[in-house]
């Protein structure tokens, strides 16, 4: 059997760094003792700087679903209402969450692959000034769209000051330099497994005054995801209930990466490996599918008469690399090329070769090979 190097370039779980793996590999800890303690705690002072928050920041044990669903449990009593802005399958999730724990929807809907505007989440307030809170993706990976969440976060201050802006930042942070609080948003989230280049399994979401004090507001709907609990346990260093220790470890050392690296480093460095990735796809004659793309992800329309479904397969199966399809109705319409994390140029320019080979394979024939390799390296040449 010839051998196959395995890629991993989907919009998460994606690649883990070999200093992250040694991590991971240490003995595990006991989630109550003083070493675990020091390093948990020092996992949060770092995850605060990433983030750029002076808030709380929480590390739940679950993926960032577990988050989103703390977020409304713990943020919203039965009969709330909530504006969601509903661009893709994960502003759907919002949407289910609200429904699931008896909070009103009222939903903003964005075709897929455009960002709301912000004059209509505007209007959506303004028709509802009862909404205790705006659920949004700063990036919904479904499509590879990045929403005007600064600008959201303006809007709120401005107008609407009691109304709390929560923010699923899963596939953003360690993508984009974002200032949290500078931004307005009250409630970050984001997982292990995006940007942060860890394994799935740890979520994050950072609460800031105003958050706090809604949790006093708010009854208890949750056992495991409490955030009261978790929050009272997590600055001792403690959390409620039995943790993913060995996962902490390992964000431990992923967070010192980026770091170290610089938070505004890490934002130039994906900007320009999803320019490349942009670029490189249309000089194959493909068109992106977003509107206002992500620096994370590169949502691409499959040509007429191609199956994206097929592009996936192909890239896997054949070459070794995974990339991502189409979800829910873009399912065969779409496939997406992730560049966040643990990537680098020529995980870049590898995932464009095999786009090219399964195209050709596919029978798709407007491209002459190595034209977006080509392409992406102009653009790599071009930033020295």
């Amino acid at each position: 059997m010839k051998p196959v190097k395995r890629r991993l370039l989907t919009p998460g779980p994606t690649m883990v760094p070999e200093r992250v793996l040694e991590a991971l590999s240490r003995p595990t800890l006991y989630h109550r003792s003083p070493e675990f303690k020091g390093i948990f705690l020092e996992t949060r002072e770092l995850l605060r700087k990433i983030l750029r928050t002076e808030g709380e920041v929480l590390i739940l044990t679950s993926s960032g679903t577990g988050a989103m669903e703390a977020a409304v449990a713990n943020l919203f009593n039965p009969g709330d209402s909530a504006v969601v802005i509903v661009g893709g399958k994960f502003g759907q999730r919002w949407k289910e969450l609200c429904e699931t724990f008896g909070v009103r929807p009222i939903t903003v809907e964005v075709e897929w692959g455009k960002a709301v505007k912000v004059e209509e989440v505007e209007r959506a307030l303004r028709e509802n000034p009862q909404a205790k809170g705006v659920l949004v993706q700063i990036c919904e990976t479904s499509t590879g769209t990045v929403h005007p969440v600064k600008e959201i976060g303006e809007l709120l201050k401005a107008s609407f000051p009691e109304t709390l802006l929560i923010a699923d930042g899963i596939t953003a942070y360690g993508v984009y330099d974002i200032p949290t609080d500078k931004w307005g948003i009250d409630v970050a989230i984001t997982g292990s497994q995006k940007a942060l280049m860890c394994p799935p399994g740890l979520a994050v979401i950072s609460l800031n005054e105003r958050a706090q004090e809604r949790l006093k507001e708010v009854k208890d709907r949750a056992y495991y995801f409490n955030l009261k609990k978790e929050l009272k346990q997590q600055r001792k260093g403690q959390t409620a209930y039995t943790t993913a220790t060995n996962l902490v470890v390992a964000l431990n050392e992923a967070a010192k990466m980026i770091v170290e690296e610089g938070i505004e480093e890490v934002a130039k460095r994906h900007a320009l490996l999803a320019q490349a990735t942009r670029e490189g796809v249309k000089a194959l004659g493909l068109e992106l599918f977003s509107e206002r793309p992500a620096n994370g992800v590169t949502a691409v329309r499959a040509p007429e008469g191609v199956d994206g479904q097929e592009v996936v397969r192909i890239a896997r199966e054949e070459f070794g690399v995974t990339i991502a399809g189409g979800q829910e109705h873009l399912k065969g319409k779409i496939f997406r090329l992730s560049h966040m994390g643990y990537v680098d140029i020529f995980d870049v320019l590898t995932g464009l070769e095999v786009v090219e080979f399964a195209l050709k394979r596919l029978g798709y024939n407007a491209f002459n090979y190595g034209a977006s390799v080509r392409r992406a390296m102009e653009v790599f040449s071009q930033k020295g």
